[in-house]
């Protein structure tokens, strides 16, 4: 018996078919965009339908996260900043001064 899919809002996925949405395949895409753009109860269904473990492997081998995502999330999970990789990238790659 499989898990019922989690229901999150449309608008975390405005720019990809919603309705075709692999959430195995693409399960590290989802967990990502859920936490950068979704709210409380889409975090709790992706929590849920996913298991902590496999969120915490996502978010810390995502790519890009916003800055106040990456604190969110190492807080909740208990993780220092520095295990991220989204913020050993930001560290690398310093923004431009603002003029």
């Amino acid at each position: 018996m499989s898990k019922p899919r989690p229901v999150f809002a449309r608008r975390i996925f405005w720019d990809v078919d919603f309705d075709k949405l692999d959430y195995e395949g693409k399960a590290s895409f989802i967990i990502e965009r859920v936490f950068d753009r979704g709210d409380v109860e889409d975090i709790r269904q992706c929590r849920r339908y996913y298991g902590d473990e496999r969120v915490i492997d996502a978010l810390l081998k995502a790519k890009s996260l916003r800055l106040d995502t990456l604190h969110f999330v190492s807080a909740i999970f208990d993780k220092p900043i520095v295990a991220f990789r989204c913020y050993a990238l930001r560290q690398s790659n310093p923004e431009l001064f603002p003029y």
